[in-house]
Order: structure tokens, then sequence, then C-alpha cells
């Protein structure tokens, strides 16, 4: 049996990424970091690590994978996310009544916001 242990994402800035998305997941550094890797994990204990690998790599838009996050308050989450430094990605193909937002972190890795209440 296989379980999802950690989601890796390349960086550039590996401590700005910490910072971002360290305060966005409500997550804690795994001590010590790397010169070029840093693994987040969850407080309690649940969901699956975020490793930081800052190794150079070429954008590919859309990508082939990422983050959906799901929130409660979707509207709020979207408001802090932008205060720590991400952006919505604007998509034609977004239908009306979408229960998700494409945002990216500063760097452009792309996740989406989901709406969990509805």
């Amino acid at each position: 049996m296989l379980t999802v242990g950690s989601i890796v994402i390349r960086v550039d800035d590996l401590h700005a990424q910490i910072r971002f998305w360290s305060a966005a997941l409500g997550y804690a550094v795994r001590e010590p970091i790397d010169d070029d890797f840093a693994l987040l994990h969850a407080v309690d204990g649940s969901g699956p690590n975020v490793s930081l690998d800052a190794q150079r790599s070429a954008r590919v838009l859309p990508p082939r994978i990422h983050l959906d996050l799901y929130a409660d308050d979707q509207a709020a989450e979207v408001r802090r996310l932008t205060g720590l430094g991400a952006t919505a990605v604007e998509w034609d193909g977004r239908p009306d009544d979408a229960d998700y937002v494409i945002m990216q972190d500063p760097e452009g890795n792309r996740f989406c916001v989901i709406d969990a209440a509805s």
C-alpha cells in the first residue's frame, strides 16, 4: 500500500517560499533546512508533507499537476493568501459556477482554492 508522504514543489528562492507555504498552510519547517531543500509538515501530523526543492526547472502552463486546497471560507482564504503574496489567475475556461479559484504562489506555482462549504 502506498500513501502520499510529501508533495514536492520546485522553487527558486527557498527561504521566501518557506515563508509563503508555511504561512499559507500553517505548516512548520523540519530542521535543519538544507541549502536546496526544506520539508514542511502539518503541526498536528495530518495531511501530506510539502517539500520545497530549490532546483531550477522550466515553468509549464498549464501545469501538469497542482494542489487543490480546500477552504471552509473560500473568500477569506483567497484574501489571506493574496496578503501573503499569492495572486489570482484568470482563465477564460473557468465555468461561472466553478467552486474553485485558481491562484499562484509568488514564484508562479499554481494551486486552486476549493470552496469546501458548498
